[in-house]
């Protein structure tokens, strides 16, 4: 992932040694929440070895990191709206993403909430299109109900493939979790337009 001695492999140590203590739900509900606005660990990481602990909790923990990153999408959309100028920017500045913020607004003003489903399903920075979407006065209830839909989407797949192959399918997600979010993306896309054109 990165060098031993580079601080984000630090962090990334720091909250999967969570996963083995009573506490990791916990742990578990802030990372996702942090994630969605201004962590750069995302939940996945402590989902993945809470669930092969415990397989049949699994759809448990994918309901808390569920809920922890809506709420954590929830303060992202804060920060853009009310808070862009003094800490919205310095966010995204911090992880390099200066440059994809005006493409987030391009693809905003392309797709409106469509956006927002597929960064909050796929291996997108969600932070910066939660933060992006207040910072452009995306209306805040299709946002809200998107990132619903679309994390808890995400989260409950991989949380349904350790419920029924347990530790055999860890390996299966770390290497092909990009290709199954993109199918989901592709099938969200499809569904999302078949939906406006009937209504």
């Amino acid at each position: 992932m990165v060098g031993q001695n580079n601080p984000l492999r630090s962090i990334y140590n720091w909250v999967i040694s969570w996963a083995e203590t009573s506490h990791a739900s916990v742990a578990l509900f802030f990372v996702a929440l942090a994630e969605s606005s201004f962590f750069p660990i995302p939940p996945d990481v402590l989902l993945m070895p809470m669930s092969i602990a415990r397989p049949k909790k699994s759809f448990s923990f994918a309901a808390v990191c569920s809920v922890g990153s809506v709420i954590g999408g929830v303060l992202g959309y804060f920060i853009g709206w009310q808070l862009m100028a003094s800490v919205g920017y310095k966010i995204i500045s911090l992880y390099g993403l200066t440059q994809k913020y005006l493409q987030v607004q391009h693809l905003y003003q392309t797709y409106d909430v469509l956006a927002i489903g597929l960064a909050g399903f796929t291996p997108l920075p969600y932070k910066l299109f939660t933060i992006t979407a207040g910072a452009f006065k995306l209306s805040f209830f299709p946002f809200l109900i998107t990132s619903i839909v679309a994390r808890s989407a995400r989260f409950f797949l991989v949380a349904g493939f350790f419920y029924v192959f347990g530790e055999r399918v860890q390996t299966f997600i770390n290497r092909y979790f990009n290709w199954l979010a993109t199918a989901f993306a592709a099938l969200f896309v499809c569904g999302y337009f078949c939906i406006k054109w009937l209504f």
